[in-house]
C-alpha cells in the first residue's frame, strides 16, 4: 500500500492543511485588525470633529452655536464708565426744517433779566436767532380719508335718478399710494406678516384692512416695481466687479433659492428653482461678464479663475476646522490661518492708504508661495477631506489673489453677506412663498429696498412715488442712477 492510499497519512495531510490555513488566517488578523482600527480612529476623529463645529469653523449662524462652542474674544476692559466719553463727537437729534413744522408757540421775554426793564415788542426786530426746541408726535388721526361721494339727480319730467359717475381711476383704488406704500414697506423692509401689518394699519393708523388687502397692495407693489426691477438687473450685469451669494427659499412647501448680485451699487434678488449654474446664468445673463466675488459653490466653478474671487471669510473657518480637527491636520489649519493674518494686515494698510497697490501685491508675494507649499503638501494629507479641500483649493488658486490685482475686487463676499441676511430673516419668519406672485414681490421689494439703502435714498419715498406713476400709467421713476 502506497503512502497516498494510507488512511492515517490522507488524515495527517488534512491535519496538516487545516493547521496550514490556520495560521495563515492568525498570520493576516493583524493586519486586518491594524486596518479597522484605523478606520475606526478616523471615523473616531469625525464624529469629534462633528462635535466641534460651531460658526468659528463653518457656515453655521452664532445664534446656532452650541453650549460647548468657544466664547468670542472680548476686549479687556478699558476702566472708563459706560457710553459717550469726554471730547466725542455728538449725534444729538437734527433740527427739523421750518417747513416741517406744523405748528409754534413763541416765547417772547417782556423784562430784561439784568435791570428788570420792560422790553418793548420791537426789541426783538435786531435780536440773534431765537433757541429752537422742537416736540415731535404723532396727530390724532393719521390717515386722512378722502371721500368721492355720487350723487343722485331727479329728472323734473320723468322722475329719472342719475347718479353722477366716479371715475374708474378713483374705484380702482381703496387705499391711496403712500399707505400702499406704507404696507409694502412694512413686509419688504420690515418683514412684518401681514397678520402684524393688518394690527399696525389699525391700531396705529385706525384704518379697517383685511389680509387679503395686504396681499392686493404687495401685489399691486410687484407689478409698479417690475421696470425698476429690469433697471437693477441690468445694471448688476453690466458692473465690472459683482458678488454673488444664494440661500434656501420656499416655495408652496417646496425647495428653491433666492440668489442675490451686488455690484455698481445695485443690489438684484431673483428667486430661481435651482441652485446651479443655469440659474446663475438666469441671474447673470450668458456669457457672464466681469469679475465675481463669491465662495466655492460648484456653480461657479466654470468661471474663469482669472475672473473670480473667492471669499477669503469663507476660507478663515475652513482653515479653523481644520485647526480644530487636531492631529493630523491641524499644521494645515495654524498655517493657512497665518496666511490669512497677514494677507489682512496688508490689505488694512493698502485700504488706509499706506501701501500703494504695488506694495500690496509685494507684501502679499511670500504669503501667496508659502500657502501654495502648504496647499501641495496637504493634498497627500491622510484625512481624506482635508486632502481634498487642498486639491480644490489649489484648482482656483489665482482666484484667491485677484483682489490684489483688479481694482474694486474685495477679499471677502460680506457685500453680498450682509445684502443677504435680511431675506434669511424674512425667510425664517414667513417659511417663503405659497405662490408664483409671492416670489415676484419678495425679489423685487428686496431689490429696490436693498438697492436704495445701498444708495442712502429714502425707501418710502420711492416706493410712494413708484406707485403713484405707476397708477398714472406714467414712467417709474430710475432706480439706477444715469451712468452707473
Amino acid at each position: 500500500m502506497s503512502e497516498t492510499d494510507c488512511p492515517g497519512c490522507r488524515a495527517r495531510d488534512v491535519i496538516i492543511a487545516e493547521l496550514r490555513a490556520c495560521i495563515a488566517e492568525l498570520q493576516r488578523r493583524p493586519g486586518e485588525q491594524d486596518q479597522r482600527l484605523q478606520q475606526q480612529e478616523q471615523r473616531i476623529r469625525e464624529l469629534e470633529a462633528r462635535l466641534k463645529i460651531n460658526s468659528s469653523n463653518s457656515s453655521m449662524p452664532p445664534s446656532a452655536n452650541p453650549p460647548s462652542a468657544p466664547q468670542p474674544p472680548s476686549r479687556p476692559p478699558t476702566g472708563r464708565k459706560p457710553g459717550g466719553q469726554p471730547g466725542h463727537p455728538g449725534h444729538c437729534r437734527p433740527v427739523l426744517p421750518a417747513e416741517r413744522v406744523t405748528d409754534w408757540v413763541h416765547y417772547v421775554p417782556t423784562v430784561c433779566q439784568n435791570c428788570h426793564a420792560s422790553l418793548p415788542p420791537q426789541s426783538c426786530l435786531d435780536a440773534p436767532e431765537p433757541i429752537r426746541h422742537q416736540v415731535i408726535d404723532l396727530p390724532a388721526v393719521l390717515a386722512s380719508v378722502t371721500e368721492h361721494p355720487g350723487h343722485a339727480g331727479i329728472c323734473p319730467h320723468g322722475g329719472q335718478v342719475t347718479w353722477g359717475a366716479i371715475p374708474p381711476e378713483v374705484l380702482a383704488h381703496g387705499f391711496g399710494p403712500r399707505l400702499t406704500a406704507a404696507i409694502a414697506f412694512l413686509s419688504g423692509r420690515c418683514h412684518d406678516s401681514k397678520r402684524t401689518i393688518e394690527e399696525v394699519v389699525e391700531t396705529l393708523l385706525e384704518v379697517p384692512i383685511s389680509l387679503g388687502s395686504i396681499s392686493k397692495a404687495e401685489q399691486e407693489m410687484a407689478s409698479a416695481l417690475q421696470p425698476p426691477y429690469a433697471q437693477a438687473q441690468q445694471a448688476v450685469r453690466e458692473a465690472a466687479v459683482k458678488n454673488v451669494d444664494e440661500t434656501g427659499w420656499s416655495l408652496g412647501g417646496k425647495l428653491c433659492w433666492l440668489w442675490l448680485a451686488a455690484g455698481n451699487g445695485v443690489a438684484f434678488f431673483q428667486i430661481c428653482l435651482g441652485r446651479g449654474r443655469a440659474s446663475l446664468e438666469q441671474l447673470l445673463g450668458s456669457p457672464i461678464r466681469g469679475v465675481l466675488c463669491s465662495d466655492r459653490w460648484s456653480a461657479y466653478s466654470r468661471m474663469a479663475v482669472l475672473w473670480r474671487q473667492v471669499c477669503w471669510a469663507h476660507l478663515k473657518r475652513d482653515f479653523q476646522k481644520w485647526l480644530d480637527y487636531g492631529r493630523p491636520t491641524a499644521w494645515i489649519g495654524q498655517a493657512g490661518l497665518e496666511a490669512v493674518r497677514r494677507l489682512f494686515e496688508a490689505w488694512d494698510q493698502f485700504r488706509e492708504g499706506v501701501l500703494d497697490r504695488p506694495g500690496l501685491q509685494a507684501a502679499l508675494d511670500p504669503v501667496i508661495l508659502d500657502l501654495y507649499g502648504v496647499l501641495e503638501a496637504g493634498a497627500s494629507c491622510p484625512v481624506r477631506q482635508t486632502a481634498r479641500f487642498c486639491r480644490n483649493l489649489l484648482e482656483v488658486y489665482p482666484a484667491l489673489w485677484t483682489f490684489a490685482r483688479v481694482e474694486g475686487v474685495e477679499p471677502t463676499n460680506n457685500l453680498a453677506e450682509r445684502l443677504l441676511r435680511a431675506a434669511v430673516i424674512w425667510r425664517k419668519i414667513s417659511f417663503g412663498n405659497h405662490s408664483e406672485e409671492g416670489c415676484r414681490f419678495v425679489e423685487r421689494v428686496l431689490t429696490v429696498v436693498e438697492t436704495l439703502r445701498l444708495q442712502r435714498r429714502p425707501v418710502l419715498a420711492y416706493l410712494t412715488e413708484v406707485l403713484t406713476t405707476h397708477r398714472a400709467g406714467r414712467p417709474a421713476p430710475m432706480l439706477v442712477p444715469a451712468g452707473a
